[in-house]
């Protein structure tokens, strides 16, 4: 079991949370702990970077002379703004030591506050020779490319063209509307603005494209990946691509243009970002979207993945099938503006790109999973920030770009950060949160205490929890119900310990209404949802997603024992076998005809553990995982293990037949029919927990 939980933990931290972005302290999919920027004399140089490159701000921020520490122990009260040259040293700082030891190739990082740019930096490189340019160079914003299309789609709403609360399929060609599939209630807009529809989440194999003749128009790719509806919708939020990739493809449907049309109209030119696209660098073709200029695609940054002791480069990763959800690209610099634009209501420089109530939506909660927890603001993403500070905005993640940007009202502040290695994610999660941290948050006196009465509330919260956000059928079901397990517990001084939004263990404590959490040592909250007396689910701090309680049989600890006790089995009978004295062993035409299918079951199932095994070995290699799913090992193993399934039904009916044996032939032991029962049953119940869990359907990757 071993390479599968090595395959479930990688998976956990890259494709469950490709695209999704959903958290600053972000899955699926989940992140280490901020680190502590070195002393300058004890940081390593990081290897083969060279030195940051800073472009000046377009004005200087106003600072206050000396940074005075509030009562309340903050070194700035709201309204004052960032000191530059501080701020700078600071992020400098972090970054650095980021670089350095999550081994990050390349970082963009930009900052404004008040209608200014604070801060604007690149450090290391974007490809060999070529420094990150915080003006120039372009990197993979992943998600952050759903906030255009949120305004996109909020521009069609004030002209009158669509509504949030009417259902999508009124803004859809008929091939793309979505089916009932046994529910009531159809999807509204809105319901996609707040990943609320229903669906569930794919990814392996058609979310993302290294082969650029493989790119689909959006149109063919929302027809013929359509997931399927497992929930009401309006009711949990559970991020989609789906959803917002049909949003898009919504808007431009009622616009009358192509969606990278659209977004070039109605946002990036208006905001003369001219080094910001939806499109994408591969041979033009009619059926396609013009491709990416290639004054821009000489300037995008290599995406790289940390291997050997090395930086890998990657192949370029095509989003344009999914464009609305993922495939936009940006500099600093470009962000910067944008987010000067979100920060003053829609406007910058004379354009105006959506009004004053689409602002105040996206300030507003549309939904969120449990009340005091992070929700939707019309597709913003809400972050809960030190010093009870609300931030609004979105993270991004392809398979080697992470990136996050996150405006906080209340400080007229905005901050931006991308990288370009696949271990940047820790980095881009928690810069944010450092920097207000820092400067205008009061410093943390001790943490949170346990809470004893919680302890007799143990049996409600305690158990294991699975990820609504993953396939519902499948090979893909199979592999993400291995990641997406939860455990939460107890402990006897009265914390609760469940995964944060980092993934690792955090420890929580109750606050507010029955089953409302607060982090003991940060400012995020998280909830269950408590029927008759018992957690039925939770809500994840990102607000972006729920757990479902499962039972005994969707454990992956169940699955990890019957794996055991099914690999001792399949063993001892080709042991036995081999050692057994054919020469004194009689038995019947049955009883032998029995033996060799529980052989035969038995090599079927050690070469399905062994060719799933040799599959979860190479999961280090994301992209091979994500583009050549399901892959031969993959294949293999599903295949041996639904014949192998199917020969242990016959096994089970022939069972009661060798117990009868015969009077004269029968030399069968009742010892060894008693092994061959319990190996049956147990070959069985690993053959129902596979079949529950998608693993036989060799035919679904």
């Amino acid at each position: 079991m071993r390479p599968m939980l090595r395959a479930a933990v990688i998976f956990a931290l890259s494709v469950a949370g490709a695209l999704g972005g959903a958290s600053v302290a972000q899955v699926p999919p989940q992140l280490p702990s901020p680190t502590t920027a070195r002393p300058a004399s004890a940081a390593p140089a990081h290897p083969a970077a060279p030195a940051a490159h800073r472009t000046a701000p377009a004005q200087t921020a106003r600072a206050p002379a000396a940074a005075e520490r509030q009562a309340n122990g903050a070194r700035l009260a709201p309204g004052t703004p960032l000191p530059p040259a501080e701020l700078e040293a600071f992020v400098d700082g972090v970054v650095r030591e980021a670089m350095t030891s999550d081994h990050i190739a390349g970082v963009a990082v930009s900052v404004v506050q008040d209608g200014q740019v604070v801060l604007k930096k690149g450090y290391g490189f974007a490809a060999p020779g070529r420094p990150v340019d915080p003006d120039l160079t372009l990197f993979r914003v992943g998600s952050i490319s759903k906030t255009f299309t949120w305004i996109a789609l909020m521009k069609e709403v004030e002209a009158g063209r669509m509504r949030l609360s009417a259902p999508i399929d009124l803004y859809l060609p008929e091939p793309l509307q979505i089916r009932d599939q046994g529910f009531a209630q159809p999807i509204l807009v809105r319901d996609l603005m707040t990943h609320s529809a229903g669906f569930e989440d794919r990814t392996l194999g058609q979310l993302f494209e290294k082969n650029p003749d493989r790119i689909r128009p959006l149109g063919d790719y929302l027809r013929q990946e359509r997931p399927r509806r497992v929930r009401p919708p309006g009711q949990v939020s559970v991020y989609s691509n789906y959803g917002a990739m049909l949003a898009g493809e919504a808007t431009s449907y009622e616009n009358g243009h192509p969606y990278q049309d659209l977004i070039d109209a109605e946002i990036i030119q208006p905001l003369g970002l001219a080094h910001t696209t939806f499109r994408e660098p591969y041979p033009a073709r009619a059926e396609l979207p013009r491709p990416m200029p290639a004054a821009l695609a000489a300037e995008l940054s290599t995406g790289y993945r940390w291997a050997a002791g090395t930086w890998r480069p990657q192949a370029f990763e095509y989003l344009t099938q999914g464009a609305p959800a993922g495939a936009g690209s940006s500099t600093a610099g470009d962000m910067a503006r944008y987010m000067l634009m979100i920060l003053n209501g829609g406007q910058l420089d004379g354009a105006t790109i959506y009004g004053a109530a689409t602002a105040a939506g996206f300030r507003t909660t549309l939904f969120s999973n449990a009340p005091g927890v992070n929700g939707w603001d019309d597709g913003f993403l809400e972050f809960a920030l030190p010093g009870g500070f609300r931030g609004v905005g979105h993270g991004g993640d392809t398979l080697w770009f992470h990136s996050s940007m996150v405006t906080v009202p209340a400080l007229n502040l905005g901050i931006f950060v991308t990288t370009n290695t696949d271990t940047g994610p820790a980095l881009t999660a928690s810069l944010p949160e450092r920097i207000v941290e820092r400067f205008y948050a009061p410093p943390a006196v001790s943490p949170r205490s346990g809470v004893p009465a919680l302890v007799d509330a143990r049996g409600i919260y305690a158990g294991t929890y699975v990820n609504d956000r993953r396939p519902y059928h499948g090979l893909e079901k199979f592999v993400f119900m291995l990641l997406g397990q939860a455990s939460v517990s107890v402990t006897d001084d009265g914390r609760l310990l469940a995964p944060g939004d980092g993934g690792g263990p955090q420890a929580w404590v109750p606050d507010g209404p029955p089953g409302h959490f607060v982090s003991v040592d940060s400012p995020q909250t998280m909830a269950f949802q408590i029927v008759n007396g018992r957690a039925v689910r939770w809500f994840a701090p990102s607000g972006a997603t729920a757990f479902d309680r499962v039972g005994v049989i969707d454990r992956a600890s169940t699955l990890a024992l019957m794996t055991a006790l099914t690999a001792l089995a399949s063993i001892a009978t080709l042991i036995g076998l081999a050692v057994r004295d054919r020469l004194q062993s009689r038995e019947t035409p049955t009883q032998a005809r029995a033996s060799l299918v529980q052989t035969t079951v038995s090599i079927l199932w050690l070469v399905a553990m062994a060719s799933f095994g040799a599959w979860g070995a190479g999961a280090g290699d994301l992209g091979r995982i994500v583009y050549g799913w399901p892959g031969p090992f993959v294949i293999v193993a599903s295949s041996c293990a639904l014949v192998g399934a199917m020969l242990t039904v016959l096994l089970l009916a022939l069972t009661p037949v060798v117990w009868r044996g015969g009077r004269r032939l029968d030399s069968w032991s009742i010892w060894r029919k008693f092994r061959f029962t319990v190996t049956t049953v147990v070959f069985a119940a690993f053959a129902a927990q596979l079949l529950l869990w998608g693993a036989l359907a060799p035919w679904s990757g």
